[in-house]
């Protein structure tokens, strides 16, 4: 379809873009706040120790100090990361009303990903609303029409994968954290609202990517086989996979 000559797909792409490179903007200031010890109360500060205020209780903003000096994560990095990951996802999903709900799960995802690496924690205040929002943004789009996806498996997804993830933690708790189980909730949505196939598809990228990274991990010396790693960034990669792939079979 054209608009003024112009391809809509490369308006849609161009727009989820710029939203996601704004998103992106927010990321690290939440990631800074989030990256902190499980006994550790969310940052409240900045690492200059001002106060940090702004909307929503500071939780939304600039990672800055008052003197103009920046924290967190880098934000231009994060920002085009994110900005990268929507774009990608409006090219497989085109015009289908569940691309909404994938532009507004997106950045959640990059921050999620971005604090479990840091710190090698998935907040319940992030996974949950994860899983939830999934659901109902997907039942939102599955009342619209010309959705390519189902409501039905994407809850079933959701029940499938999380409980595949806890018989995994009681198996290996060591292996996999309980919030890893918490995040499979979400993904397993996520991933079902395209079928099996692309559940077992981002399941499957999610441990190869997992497995890939901790090979050079121990081939270049920087850890054991027994090193602890975050493995919540790589679920988030498999999905992300498993869901570019789903969209644009559907």
């Amino acid at each position: 379809m054209r608009v003024d000559g112009v391809d809509l797909d490369v308006w849609l792409t161009a727009a989820a873009a710029l939203w996601g490179a704004v998103a992106g903007l927010l990321v690290p200031r939440a990631a800074y706040r989030f990256a902190v010890e499980p006994d550790e109360p969310w940052r409240d500060r900045c690492p200059q120790g001002h106060a940090i205020a702004g909307v929503a209780g500071g939780w939304f903003g600039r990672a800055r100090c008052p003197d103009g000096a920046r924290y967190g994560p880098s934000t231009p990095a994060v920002s085009l990361a994110t900005a990268l990951v929507c774009a990608a996802l409006a090219l497989a999903t085109g015009t289908r009303p569940e691309l909404g709900a994938w532009l507004l799960l997106a950045p959640l995802g990059v921050l999620l990903a971005v604090v479990d690496f840091r710190v090698q924690r998935l907040p319940d205040v992030l996974t949950l609303p994860l899983a939830g929002a999934a659901l109902v943004l997907l039942g939102l789009a599955a009342a619209a029409p010309e959705h390519a996806g189902d409501w039905l498996t994407a809850l079933l997804g959701a029940l499938a994968l999380g409980g595949a993830y806890f018989v995994l933690f009681l198996v290996n708790p060591n292996g996999m954290g309980f919030g890893d189980v918490k995040l499979a909730v979400g993904l397993g949505a996520v991933l079902g609202w395209y079928g099996w196939g692309a559940v077992l598809l981002g399941t499957f990228a999610g441990f190869l990517f997992g497995g890939l990274y901790g090979l050079g991990l121990v081939v270049t010396r920087r850890a054991g086989r027994k090193t602890s790693m975050p493995f919540g960034p790589f679920l988030i990669a498999g999905a992300f996979a498993g869901l570019l792939i789903g969209a644009y079979a559907a």
